[in-house]
């Protein structure tokens, strides 16, 4: 058997990624589906469903998105059930060996390390040797080596998660989560379009596609249409300034919860701060944010903002390079 496998895991509300130190990386979206009865289980001929397969085949699933703000949802016992087969299908997509030792880290959202530190527990024990649990801005600036004298900004679906870096683990002072992100674009686009267009007939999935497919922020690239029906009949709907406006709700709280870090933060070393933001998460790919937060912290000062290069990996990525550089002492065995 070869050496012990490691791997990192970002477990997200809406997609989850993991990379193993043998070099497998997969991504999925973070939905759980079981067929609803004998005709669904016959039709899908398995008895649980993944990720995009289950979106697909929704209308024959009773589907699960068990992650809410990036905390285990409570009070339904079958999400916590969904965490533990998200977990277990992810894992089994690297591909460990039988009996082979697996060292885990796993990020989650800054404020909720204390309360998803158990639930994760329960769901990767029968999986893995030994767990950490880190928040997901630490990850990934372990990932990218911004370990002094940076911002990580992490916009997710549930979450955006905020992490000074200052030459030294973050403390919860350091951290911060705010809950205006992805998701609640979606929610604001779904009651924006169906105000405009009462008409039509469209779901929240939809509305979620069009936000991936077009976001932006800013001065509008062109039009954006899409079709929804209306009496059955497909129809172009013009939606650029309710997908502008869905885009830009989530941009105060944001700007705002930046430039309070940043006040907090020692004096002397502020500008530099300031000059070293990284945007990850979904929400970096939407076009022009970047260049949106940098001019409305310009207030603030001169200051840099950017995004990684490759939103999908960089928190899991980087929990797999802290659990490889991670000393023995520091992990929990389960």
């Amino acid at each position: 058997m070869s050496e012990a496998l490691y791997v990192g895991i970002d477990l997200g509300t809406s997609r989850s990624s993991i990379v193993a130190s043998s070099g497998a990386r997969v991504w999925m979206e973070s939905y759980v589906g079981w067929p609803k009865d004998f005709i669904a289980q016959k039709v899908l001929g398995r008895q649980v469903l993944f990720g995009r397969e289950a979106l697909e085949h929704r209308l024959s699933l009773e589907l699960y998105r068990p992650l809410e703000r990036g905390v285990i949802k409570e009070g339904i016992e079958r999400n916590e059930e969904a965490v533990r087969e998200l977990i277990a299908h992810l894992v089994s997509m690297v591909k460990p060996e039988k009996g082979q030792k697996l060292y885990a880290i796993v990020g989650v959202p800054a404020d909720t390390l204390k309360v998803n530190k158990l639930a994760i527990r329960k769901a990767v024990a029968e999986f893995v040797h030994s767990l950490m649990v880190v928040s997901e801005p630490f990850a990934v600036a372990y990932g990218l080596e911004l370990l002094d004298n940076a911002m990580i900004i992490d916009i997710g679906a549930g979450t955006v998660d905020f992490c000074i870096m200052h030459g030294a683990i973050p403390t919860e002072a350091d951290q911060k989560t705010i809950y205006t992100a992805g998701d609640y674009i979606d929610e604001q686009l779904y009651s924006y379009l169906s105000d405009k267009y009462p008409n039509s007939r469209f779901t929240m999935t939809m509305v979620r596609k069009f936000k991936e497919q077009h976001a932006f922020v800013g001065e509008p690239p062109g039009k954006v249409q899409v079709e929804l029906p209306v009496d059955g009949k497909p129809v172009l709907h013009d939606i650029t300034t309710e997908l502008r406006r869905a885009c830009e709700s989530i941009l105060p709280p944001i700007v705002d919860t930046a430039a309070e870090m940043i006040a907090r933060f020692d004096p002397e070393f502020q500008a530099k701060v300031k000059n070293n933001i990284v945007l990850a998460g979904g929400g970096s790919l939407i076009r022009g944010i970047a260049s949106y937060i940098q001019d409305n912290l310009k207030e603030f000062g001169p200051c840099k903002v950017r995004t990684v290069e490759d939103p999908l990996f960089a928190g899991s990525e980087g929990a797999l390079k802290l659990a490889q550089d991670m000393p023995e002492k520091y992990w929990e065995e389960l």
